[in-house]
């Protein structure tokens, strides 16, 4: 079926009208037309979050700065007929380029197969049945239907609506639901005007419709607005880190290349290879892998994670997961089992009660809203009761808010059309504030304060003892077409219904773990104060460090910074409340984790420094997290934090120990520049020893970590980094004079010996430092990966044979050396081990006293 495209302002026309223009109907497309357009329109996202080419990656190698210095310096080789040092160079870029493309393009395809599995859904009807499709895969001329918690996955017409709020925040700034239904809105009509059009981006509060889908992709509203900023997401900690560190690198780099620059042609040495020594010294400087070498860690540490249950959307939040120090939570299904009951349904006077019972079932089984837990467990012990809703017809609803906390069903009787039943439910306050009257059976009568004391003593009680208790309430009025919130008024109180929830099993291990991790959970619930201290009590939180909503809507924002810290459990909140907790908590310096499932937890999604949910959420909390729970279990998160902590710490290990040895060994070259009669190295040599160095660095995303570095919050610091170079660095600078001294003083060597005797000193002491330096402990105390350790060993192999391997040392400018020197080179290498292992424990102990001293109060 060929579709005409539908007008531009589709919004003022009959839904049937667009209907025809887009060859559809009410019955959805059939499966074969609906792959035809898909073909034809694309996938329906804004941004192309498609697995990357694998010749787009190849690109983004070869267009790495550091590459296109190789490049010239072959360029140079080349143009002045020096075939040799011009096939050296172009083989360290191609093998370096191999290298950080096979291993960016393993982790592209890890994270495209993580991400396939959280990829949004969304219910259509095709072939005149409602199903389930990925929702990339919406194309034109579909029928969506919509629920509360859903994501708007396309920009439509209203064909059907019932109570229908959707939060356009992200389109128009309004932070308030705005209703929605079918009809027509002028040609002219703003955005917030076209209320019977839905738009991508959006997300449903309340009730159900069905849209007929008219536009996707990136010629939605949301499409062509992110089209036009090209907006990005906001660079984390970690991204931030690195972006600093480069530009520490490139500063020193430039002061090291005008040094080595103008200290040679001052000693009139060759141009030419004056600027190649140069170049390879930049070069042997930069850590050319370390994208390569992040991407392929964290994606190893995303792939670890999601073997535990745990998906990450951003490769970045792995850091910040590992960073968090205090982690918010509600408590159902995380605290809990998860797995609510309704234990009792009893009258005002806590005795059992059918009627209420039977009321409690109507309004549970005909709502449309949120689905939720509570209701699930009214329904299904009425079903176990025989309770059914044959003879009444729905008239109405009232959808539930957070600010209201209650929600509303209108029904009649068949045997009394003329009259109609409202029946509501919710949270106890929220009701007994609707309430003038109180219901005994069939005998009504004033709800007086004493009453109204009563009740409120008896919910108490049932908190305290651990039950989560709403309330029920309702009244019979005379018919009229439709109702709004004025009418919950007048109603008369029915009675309680009891839901038990208890704590997880093994809870209070876990949180107990969580804090041997330097991790403080707090308790974000918008459930009352009572059932939420007695959980607290029960898993070990304190249930008097409380705060409720009310409380904190009294509060400043600095007292409330000064209260957060020492609370525990924020109880009674709405939304926004939750998103102000975690601010006051960042703002007094912690790393925030925010885990949340629901509609009404998404601001705070947002806000924190890394937002968690589980599979199961609601569309609109799932896409405001980075990191996806497969199970709601805090353990599972616990164990996510210990791999992001794991993954941080291995990269930056890399960066750490690959850029000190780099600094030493290049700042020793700078240095004896100037008293040597030919280069240290040869800039074929120089890329050589940092092409194998780097090997053993691939291996570093699977290395062993020493507890203690998961034992608490690993945070990037570039001064600790460029401290770590220097100090380090310039031990490494230190053993290379000394083999200078003894190489010129002791052997008189000439270049050739010079240069390969500096080549296997300098090769094998990069790889030892590896070893000695990935371990805050005593090296030997502390088993590297198998993969780091055999790497390593074979590179130490190879830096002994090259220079005996005729043809390729003849390439590299290498000789035999004589076993006594080999010796030397052997005893330097112990050495410089011993004084770094030395140096090691004088680091760290200062690194450790100096964070102290800034966390700890005077």
């Amino acid at each position: 079926m060929q579709a005409a495209a539908p007008k531009g302002d589709y919004w003022s026309r009959n839904a049937a009208d667009v209907m025809a223009d887009l060859g559809t109907s009410p019955r959805g497309l059939s499966a074969a037309e609906a792959a035809e357009r898909l073909r034809r329109h694309g996938q329906n996202t804004v941004e192309d979050q498609s697995r990357v080419s694998a010749l787009r990656l190849l690109l983004r190698q070869v267009q790495s700065p550091l590459v296109l210095i190789l490049v010239f310096g072959a360029a140079i080789s080349l143009f002045v007929r020096d075939w040799g040092d011009a096939s050296i160079i172009l083989i360290v870029v191609f093998g370096s380029t191999l290298l950080g493309f096979t291993q960016e393009y393993r982790a592209s395809a890890a994270v495209a197969e993580l991400r396939q599995r959280i990829a949004l859904s969304a219910r259509v009807i095709r072939d005149g049945a409602a199903q389930t499709v990925p929702a990339s895969s919406i194309v034109p001329g579909d029928v969506v239907l919509l629920s509360a918690g859903n994501l708007v996955p396309a920009d439509g017409l209203l064909l059907e609506a019932k109570d229908f709020f959707v939060v356009e925040a992200s389109l128009t700034g309004e932070s308030f639901p705005v209703e929605k239904r079918p009809g027509l809105a002028v040609t002219d009509a703003a955005l917030l005007a076209r209320t019977n059009s839905v738009f991508l981006g959006t997300s449903v509060r309340s009730g159900t419709a069905s849209v007929l889908v008219v536009e996707t992709g990136r010629r939605t509203v949301f499409g062509n607005i992110a089209a036009r900023i090209a907006a990005q997401a906001p660079e984390t900690e970690f991204a931030r880190g690195v972006r600093q560190f480069g530009y520490l690198l490139l500063q020193v780099m430039i002061v090291m290349v005008l040094f080595v620059l103008t200290i040679n042609q001052v000693l009139g040495r060759p141009t030419i290879e004056s600027l190649l020594f140069a170049v390879a010294l930049a070069v042997g400087l930069s850590p050319e892998l370390l994208p390569a070498i992040v991407s392929v860690t964290l994606s190893a540490g995303a792939r670890a994670m999601a073997r535990k249950h745990v998906i990450v959307r951003r490769l970045d939040a792995i850091e910040n997961l590992g960073s968090i120090d205090v982690l918010c939570t509600d408590k159902t299904g995380t605290l809990t089992e998860g797995v609510i009951a309704l234990t009792g349904v009893v009258d005002p006077d806590g005795r059992p009660s059918s009627e209420a019972q039977r009321l409690a079932f109507l309004n549970a089984s005909l709502e449309t809203g949120i689905e939720n837990p509570l209701d699930a467990a009214i329904v299904a012990a009425g079903e176990k009761l025989g309770l059914s809703t044959a003879g009444q017809r729905k008239i109405d609803e009232i959808p539930y808010d957070f600010s209201r906390k209650r929600l509303t069903i209108v029904t009649t009787d068949e045997s009394d059309p003329g009259k109609h039943l409202i029946v509501t439910k919710g949270a106890f306050d929220n009701v007994l504030a609707t309430c003038t009257m109180v219901s005994r059976g069939d005998v009504e009568s004033a709800l007086a304060q004493a009453e109204r004391e009563r009740l409120e003593e008896y919910f108490r009680q049932k908190g305290a003892e651990g039950f989560r208790v709403l309330a029920i309430a309702t009244k019979r009025v005379e018919a009229k077409p439709h109702y709004e919130r004025d009418d919950e008024r007048g109603m008369s109180f029915v009675g309680f219904l009891l839901f038990s929830d208890p704590p997880k099993r093994g809870i209070e291990k876990t949180i107990r773990d969580l804090a041997g991790l330097g991790i403080r959970i707090k308790i974000i619930s918008g459930d009352n104060r009572y059932v939420t201290a007695h959980l607290a009590a029960s898993i070990g939180l304190d249930p008097k460090s409380m705060l409720t909503g009310k409380e904190i809507a009294d509060l400043k924002d600095e007292s409330l910074w000064h209260l957060a810290d020492r609370t525990d459990l924020f109880v009674e909140v709405d939304p926004q409340q939750k998103e102000r907790i975690v601010r006051a908590l960042q703002q007094v310096g912690h790393a925030v984790g925010y885990l949340g499932d629901g509609i009404n937890d998404a601001p705070a999604l947002h806000a924190a420094d890394v937002g968690i949910s589980v599979d199961q959420a609601v569309d609109v909390a799932r896409e405001s997290a980075e990191i996806i729970l497969l199970k709601p279990d805090l353990d599972v998160l616990r164990g996510g934090v210990e791999d992001g902590r794991r993954t941080f710490a291995n990269t930056l290990k890399y960066i750490s120990i690959t850029t000190s040895a780099n600094f030493g060994n290049m700042v020793s070259m700078a240095l004896m520049t100037p008293f040597l009669p030919f280069f240290p190295l040869a800039a074929k040599q120089i890329l050589l020893n940092n092409f194998l160095s780097d090997l053993p660095s691939v291996a570093i995303s699977t290395d062993n970590v020493d507890p203690q570095r998961i034992a608490s919050a690993q945070r990037w610091s570039v001064r600790d980094v460029r401290s770590f170079m220097v100090v380090f660095g310039l031990i490494s600078t230190i053993f290379d004079l000394l083999t200078f001294g003894v190489l010129l003083g002791v052997y008189g060597a000439d270049q050739p010996n010079f240069q390969t005797a500096w080549f296997m000193v300098s090769l094998l002491t990069e790889v030892a430092v590896v070893l000695v330096l990935r371990t805050q402990a005593a090296a030997l105390s502390s088993r590297p990966s198998a993969l780091l350790f055999w790497i390593s060993a074979v590179i130490a192999g190879l830096t002994f044979a090259i220079p005996y391997s005729g043809p390729l040392a003849s390439a590299f400018s290498f000789v035999p050396l004589p076993p006594g020197l080999l010796g030397v080179i052997v005893l330097i290498v112990i050495a410089y081990v011993l004084v770094t292992e030395t140096a090691k424990v004088w680091f760290y102990a200062r690194l450790n006293r100096s964070r102290r001293a800034v966390t700890e109060p005077d």
